[in-house]
């Protein structure tokens, strides 16, 4: 049975055991800190399997997994952040629509990844303590992370990187984050199923097998946020986002 599922997804069991690995690790990530599945899977998984089987299996697993995390730690869930950056999150969505036939992809990815690796990088070796990020930046970072989404399904550390500066607790950032995580995923699902991304039906064959894997990560994320303190739960996070900033700039790079 195994070898017919895998002739449907033309891969061979070891870059099935291959994109398994990639899986688990993906959503371990997202189990700890509540993004960076996508930056961390993509680059890896498009080695092995076309972008368009990837980036919309990966959506799928974020819906799911997200709202599992998000309805997990809903008391966690700070809906006056949401309810701040949403708007402009969904502008900006509308915006990257409309400029994804112009936009030059890989000057903006250098310019996000540059941005994310200079600020992750400082905050990680030279912030101490949690300094607060004023409330009216969730506009500009709400429109270019609502952008970035749209075009290239990178806006995550965007948010992320605001939500840290507004959130001092560890529980609060991972909870919130994923619940706009989720909100961005329903969109962009939309948005590909009308694209018709959805028609390859071995998408859904690769992810019907990989779902247990991605529960795997998933479980092992929990039980590492559980584990560690809070201090380095946000330590983590920024060397997620330093791993996204090169992540964005290798790709702007080499494509």
């Amino acid at each position: 049975m195994l070898e017919s599922l895998l002739l449907q997804t033309d891969l061979s069991l070891v870059q099935f055991a291959g994109v398994a690995a990639i899986i688990i690790w993906a959503y371990t990530i997202f189990g700890l800190t509540g993004f960076g599945s996508s930056i961390m899977a993509i680059p890896l998984l498009t080695q092995i399997v076309p972008l368009r089987t990837a980036v919309p299996m990966i959506l799928l697993f974020d819906i799911i997994l997200g709202t599992m995390l998000g309805l997990r730690n809903r008391h966690n869930v700070h809906t006056g952040e949401l309810k701040r950056i949403v708007p402009s999150v969904i502008a900006g969505m509308v915006l990257g629509l409309m400029l994804l036939v112009y936009a030059p992809e890989r000057p903006l990815l250098f310019v996000l990844g540059l941005f994310v690796l200079l600020h992750s990088g400082w905050s990680l070796l030279f912030k101490r303590g949690f300094s607060e990020l004023d409330p009216r930046l969730s506009t500009p970072f709400g429109l270019a992370g609502g952008m970035l989404t749209s075009m290239f399904g990178t806006g995550g550390p965007v948010y992320a990187i605001y939500l840290a500066g507004r959130l001092r607790d560890p529980a609060q950032l991972r909870a919130t984050t994923s619940i706009l995580v989720v909100i961005t995923a329903f969109t962009r699902l939309i948005l590909f199923a009308l694209a018709g991304l959805y028609v390859n039906t071995a998408i859904f064959v690769l992810a019907a097998m990989l779902v247990p894997f991605a529960f795997i990560g998933y479980l092992i994320g929990v039980w590492l946020h559980k584990r560690i303190a809070p201090a380095k739960v946000v330590r983590v996070v920024w060397a997620v986002l330093i791993v996204a900033g090169v992540g964005l700039l290798v790709r702007s790079t080499v494509g």
